[in-house]
């Protein structure tokens, strides 16, 4: 009978509970029951005086799993070099970009060092970039201002963050060339004002199109209109990243101490002779679990060009990633990877380690979403833009794990590389771009098939810089 009394006590609490909070307000009682339910307890203490005195992730790096992680590896990619800096710019993608090709040229000409020129090929990310702002905003014109996509457009008419498809695009129009032509400049290697300064000068431009559309302005005034807000753009850029050039001579030394006779190029022989490879030869991979594998995607107006093509990738498991990108190291050529660099990183000693860092045992509270949940909540996205140039493999043939060359100067990680485990890989590599020879022909076809387009505000794209 006791026992009856108690259950039913216990239902009629719940159920007032309930009562009171079925407006989702919280009231004093529910308030004081939360508050009640942490204990002051010596360790509960000693926990809030650590937190409240320290870095979180200071105190959460897991002591038990430190030395179980080196960065020796089996196998990587001759003349992976760690030099390249972008400073204060979101142009990782662009170094990551030059630096899997760079291997090529210092293989050619015999050099101990060698990098391209990330300005030059800014320059014209940032020129075409605004034309392709001008042309959607042309394009959605008799859209209201608070259609989405219009609202997407003018709230990122600009930046400095991109993606193996537009550099593709940038090298087949404008070709490369080497540091010495276009070297860096203080605007380029610190793009915030520069990047603020063309996002206001463009949201202007864009108001003044759709006004002329509405207006009912000729073809022909809109697109002298256009040229003209164009040549205001180009000046702006020439002003903080300087001229890029039409014409160069490159002279090199080499490891030998050899130097070569001056030569004169263009941007498109440099390219062509120094690489000569066809960067239409590299597919694209992406890693979401949030949507079907085997399946061919296409991201809206993720691009540069007008004429040019959108971010386009084949989503694949990981497992199958993995075995291309173990065959492409194997045949000594560094892949474009990208992933969400910040989750479980130690920059100091260059370690990425699910295992790094034990939130869960410091907070007593349990941290439990998979990537696919991370990716739907906007918890965790492609971030960063970095070359994958090893791995150490099992005596089974697995990879435990991989060798990551930064664009964050050789002072920081380890010599300018980093080391991430084989789990870590699984949880956080978003993007890798692989050359097709090492591609097998079943996945090739789905080259071959119709993409499924995607909007560019989609949760797994909005981290990339």
């Amino acid at each position: 009978m006791k026992r009856l009394f108690l259950i039913t006590l216990v239902i009629s609490f719940v159920t007032g509970l309930n009562a009171q909070n079925s407006s989702g307000k919280l009231d004093m009682k529910t308030i004081h029951k939360i508050m009640s339910s942490y204990q002051h307890t010596p360790e509960n203490t000693a926990l809030q005086n650590a937190i409240t005195h320290n870095d979180i992730r200071k105190l959460a790096k897991d002591r038990g799993n430190e030395g179980k992680v080196n960065h020796f590896f089996n196998h990587k990619v001759t003349d992976a070099l760690a030099t390249t800096n972008q400073k204060s710019s979101g142009r990782c993608w662009l170094f990551t970009s030059l630096n899997t090709l760079r291997p090529i040229v210092t293989r050619k000409y015999n050099l101990a060092d060698f990098e391209f020129s990330e300005n030059y090929n800014f320059f014209w990310d940032q020129f075409e970039k605004a034309n392709l702002f001008m042309e959607v905003a042309l394009s959605t014109a008799k859209e209201p201002m608070t259609s989405r996509m219009v609202t997407w457009l003018f709230h990122n008419p600009i930046g400095d963050g991109g993606q193996w498809a537009t550099f593709n695009d940038l090298v087949k129009k404008y070709g490369l060339v080497p540091s010495s032509a276009m070297p860096e400049t203080y605007q380029s290697n610190h793009t915030s004002n520069m990047s603020r300064l063309l996002r206001r000068k463009l949201r202007e431009d864009g108001l003044e199109l759709r006004k002329m559309v509405s207006d009912k302005a000729s073809k022909k005034q809109i697109a002298q209109r256009k040229v003209a807000m164009l040549e205001a753009i180009y000046r702006i850029l020439v002003l903080n990243l300087g001229e890029p050039p039409q014409e160069f001579t490159w002279q090199y030394k080499d490891k030998d101490g050899k130097i070569s006779t001056p030569k004169k190029y263009t941007p498109q022989s440099f390219y062509k002779e120094a690489v000569g490879v066809n960067v239409d030869d590299y597919v694209m991979f992406m890693n979401d679990p949030t949507r079907p594998y085997y399946k061919l995607y296409d991201v809206q107006y993720d691009r540069n060009l007008v004429e040019g093509g959108n971010w386009k990738y084949i989503n694949l498991p990981n497992d199958t990633i993995k075995k291309f990108a173990v065959k492409s190291i194997l045949g000594n050529e560094a892949m474009y990877l990208s992933c969400d660099v910040g989750k479980q990183f130690d920059g100091k000693a260059g370690f990425l380690d699910t295992k790094l860092y034990d939130y869960n045992d410091l907070f007593g509270v349990n941290f439990g979403m998979d990537k696919a949940r991370r990716i739907k909540t906007f918890d965790s996205g492609s971030t960063h833009g970095m070359a994958l140039v090893g791995v150490n493999t099992l005596p089974d043939g697995k990879p435990d794990k991989w060798l990551i060359e930064n664009s964050w100067g050789a002072d920081k990680g380890h010599h300018g590389f980093l080391t991430a485990t084989d789990d870590w890989f699984d949880n956080y590599m978003f993007r890798l771009v692989i050359n097709k020879k090492y591609i097998s022909p079943d996945v090739l076809k789905i080259l071959k098939s119709k993409a499924i387009l995607l909007p560019p505000w989609d949760p797994v794209f909005t981290s990339e810089p």
